[in-house]
């Protein structure tokens, strides 16, 4: 004969598998859509986002260089005329009022 202990255990088993079966049956009743989880891959190409950040440094630098090139002669180009024109009024504008 069983023992009191074995029969409970084996009541309380039947239980158990009693309960899994109507939670299944629930997931089934209410179509909750099951997603089969996966460990995230890190991604392989984390240098690839470094040389495109890398480019656009290199870009900004280029471009900055240019600005100041074409500011430095656009600032000779009016000195130079500024230049000009003061000479031109100091020199020859007055001989012409005299």
């Amino acid at each position: 004969m069983t023992s009191p202990s074995d029969r409970n255990q084996e009541l309380e088993e039947r239980e158990r598998r009693l309960r899994e079966k109507e939670v299944e049956l629930r997931l089934r009743e209410n179509d909750v859509p099951l997603y089969k989880t996966v460990k995230h891959q890190p991604e392989q190409k984390a240098w690839m986002k470094k040389v495109i950040l890398g480019g656009k440094l290199f870009a900004l630098g280029v471009a900055a260089l240019v600005a100041v090139r074409i500011a430095s002669l656009l600032a000779g180009f009016i000195i130079i005329a500024v230049l000009g024109w003061v000479s031109y009024q100091l020199f020859f504008a007055s001989r012409k009022q005299s």
